[in-house]
């Protein structure tokens, strides 16, 4: 491998964000998820459980010579079950001037090169800025999407997020600090609506601010919430409460990262009614019940 440095990682963005919106990419049009392209995949590794990674996934990790993954924040299970026989590098600590020439010169040199990020990489992952850094560069990337830990833990929580007339919206989101300001995070307006699933990321350890502020919104605190710390790991666990007692029980157990907060009705899955999916309008006909299955969706 060269030596090289790139390009400014922050000249790259810039250009690319430039690009995009004069014109759009021409791979939009050519390729869909889950298809065979050229470049470095950005794979979602899934929740944890390795089990959950998709094909697509594991079979570019088992084809892959370097796997350049998010540290702890993916099973080690995973990587010793899929990756055992590739070089693996920990990105935790490293910054764009370090990984952008790494996973580019083991491209060039004719390595097959994975990004691992956790969950799926579109959720909070930081990936398009490394992918327009390679991009600027003419290394080729693509997405290869994953199991997210919302749906990890409605999995786990024997629910929907979605339920006809209990929640008919979700909404995937974070708590203000370093990265949003207080003017950004809108949990509380989530809340308000009153049919949101909200599903909290990044946000173990302002359990008891967020909580704070809900009340102090003159929320019901008897919502019910549900944090669910490692979803599908073998030592997940799930504390069940309301925004009036959820944050003294994360606090007894001692948990200040690696949970999703979900606040909503659909916590329990209590009060929901029957879909029209299934109902009388099922029996109407064909025309009839494709038409049904629009206006219904997921329900």
């Amino acid at each position: 491998m060269t030596e090289d440095t790139p390009n400014d990682p922050q000249d790259a963005i810039d250009s690319q964000s430039k690009r995009r919106r004069e014109e759009l990419d021409d791979r939009i049009f050519e390729h869909s998820a889950g298809d065979e392209q050229e470049g470095i995949p950005f794979v979602g590794a899934g929740p944890g459980n390795p089990r959950l990674l998709t094909v697509a996934g594991k079979e570019l990790l088992e084809d892959a010579d370097l796997v350049v993954h998010a540290g702890s924040l993916v099973n080690s299970e995973l990587l010793d079950e899929y990756c055992g026989h590739a070089e693996l590098v920990n990105s935790v600590g490293k910054d764009l001037e370090e990984l952008i020439p790494l996973m580019r010169d083991a491209y060039e040199d004719g390595d097959n090169v994975v990004r691992l990020h956790s969950g799926d990489p579109a959720i909070y992952g930081a990936a398009l800025e490394q992918m327009d850094a390679l991009e600027h560069e003419g290394v080729p990337t693509y997405f290869v999407p994953g199991v997210t830990s919302a749906f990890a833990a409605s999995a786990t929580l024997r629910t929907q997020l979605t339920l006809n007339e209990v929640s008919n919206h979700v909404a995937f989101t974070r708590p203000q600090g370093k990265t949003l300001t207080a003017e950004e995070d809108h949990i509380s307006d989530f809340v308000e609506m009153g049919d949101v699933t909200t599903c909290i990321y990044l946000g173990t350890h302002a359990v008891r601010d967020t909580m704070d502020r809900l009340l102090e919104d003159d929320h019901d605190p008897e919502t019910p919430v549900a944090v669910i710390y490692h979803a599908s790991w073998p030592d997940e666990d799930v504390i069940v409460g309301d925004i009036g007692s959820i944050a003294d029980k994360v606090e007894e157990a001692g948990y200040r990262a690696s949970a999703l907060v979900v606040i909503g009705d659909a916590v329990t899955g209590a009060g929901y009614e029957r879909s029209f999916l299934y109902g009388d309008w099922a029996n109407r006909g064909s025309s009839d019940a494709n038409e049904t299955e629009t206006q219904a969706g997921d329900d």
